[in-house]
């Protein structure tokens, strides 16, 4: 279990967010909590990595100012950075905890109302770079197994003061100079792009998985990028998680996994703890047959809910999570081996396995001869039998 299970834990909502949202201040105290900027960074350093050693995830993933105090001076930004990196290498090392990925924050500063990279402004793509250099550094640095890009303001409100066109091949030009700069400097891993649909810009370039996927390949970065998908970010594009994974697998893009689920009354981000066993027996079906993850992970992007104030409540969120993804993978297994679903597939395509099915497969016919066929074919209703397999798998989780 423990290859497929991949588990991290994510700095922003575990050792930052406090139950702030729009209609409320903050709910959640952190015992941590300094005063001075730095001297906080370093409390919260602290208490992270007690939490993951004790909690058991063998990763851990943050953005850079979910680490390090942000500042509208590049200067002191990029040093104090450098220091607080320093201390997360000097934690890591002492603990056994690996950094399963990092990415920047260039969507929270007001800079960044616009986008970042597909900002109309020249200045702010520019000063979207310091951030994403930085932290490109900071991923070398601590070994991270993947650098995340997050576009959460890449995107549009009105077609009446943006053009599109040009806004999309700058994204693609700040990924390709950001890879090509990765590379420069000895980073090894996987490029993630983390598709999200709508929040919070109306229009986002990276919609879901397939939007995302036209893209790197419409520009050549197929080759260094893959997809983090994220469960609630799945079903506010109107997708199943498992889908999402699956057009991922299909292209042989899937990267990792931001593990979380959604409220379905709620049409934003909710951000809840997994614990629908049926979506993560389907996701991790979809993950056994993809062989895995590779050097991607199951990152808990997930927070306690607004009224959970425990400081235990924490623990218990990412325990039933983690129960949830290990159950989910059990009968995952168990669907696999027994093979009864796999059958059921085959058995339904297996008119495409011999004759004139195999041949329009293979790309041996021409359409003429396709369309004459049709003339003569005689068709038969056949059951898709959904309910007989929702039943099936039931069985599977329930006995």
């Amino acid at each position: 279990m423990e290859e497929h299970l991949r588990f991290a834990t994510a700095y922003w909502h575990s050792f930052c967010a406090d139950g702030t949202d729009p209609f409320g201040s903050a709910t959640m105290d952190f015992p941590f909590r300094k005063s001075d900027a730095y001297a906080n960074a370093i409390a919260k350093a602290d208490a992270a990595f007690e939490f993951f050693t004790k909690l058991g995830t063998p990763y851990y993933c943050f953005h850079d100012v979910d680490a390090s105090p942000n500042s509208e001076d590049p200067s002191v930004y990029e040093k104090t950075l450098g220091k607080v990196s320093d201390e997360l290498l000097a934690r890591q090392k002492a603990s056994g905890i690996k950094l399963l990925w990092n990415t920047a924050n260039v969507f929270t500063h007001p800079f960044y109302m616009n986008g970042a990279a597909t900002n109309p402004d020249f200045n702010v793509v520019a000063r979207a770079a310091v951030q994403v250099k930085n932290s490109l550094d900071v991923n070398v640095k601590l070994g991270g197994q993947n650098y995340v890009f997050w576009g959460g303001r890449e995107g549009y409100m009105s077609l009446l003061n943006t053009d599109m066109k040009r806004e999309q091949e700058h994204l693609a030009r700040f990924l390709t100079m950001a890879r090509d700069y990765g590379r420069s400097i000895g980073f090894t891993g996987t490029f993630l792009i983390e598709p999200k649909p709508m929040e919070p810009s109306k229009h986002q370039y990276d919609y879901d998985a397939a939007t995302t996927i036209g893209f790197l390949k419409n520009w050549g970065l197929d080759k260094d990028f893959k997809c983090n998908i994220e469960a609630n970010h799945a079903s506010l594009a109107g997708h199943t998680f498992d889908h999402d994974l699956q057009v991922c697998a299909d292209n042989g893009m899937l990267g990792s996994v931001d593990a979380n689920q959604g409220d379905s009354i709620n049409g934003w981000d909710t951000d809840e703890f997994p614990t629908d066993v049926y979506s993560t027996t389907l996701a991790m079906l979809v993950i056994l047959r993809n062989g895995g993850l590779g050097n991607g992970g199951l990152n808990f992007d997930a927070k306690r809910r607004r009224n959970s104030t425990d400081l235990e409540d924490l623990f218990i969120g990412h325990i039933g999570g983690m129960d949830s993804f290990a159950l989910g993978l059990e009968v995952a297994n168990n669907i696999i081996e027994e093979g009864l679903f796999d059958s059921f597939v085959k058995e339904r395509y297996a008119s495409f396995d011999t004759g004139d099915g195999k041949k329009f497969e293979a790309g041996s016919m021409d359409f003429a001869t396709l369309a004459a066929l049709g003339k003569t074919v005689q068709i038969e209703k056949r059951s898709g039998k959904q309910e007989y397999l929702n039943n099936l798998l039931n069985s599977y989780l329930f006995g």
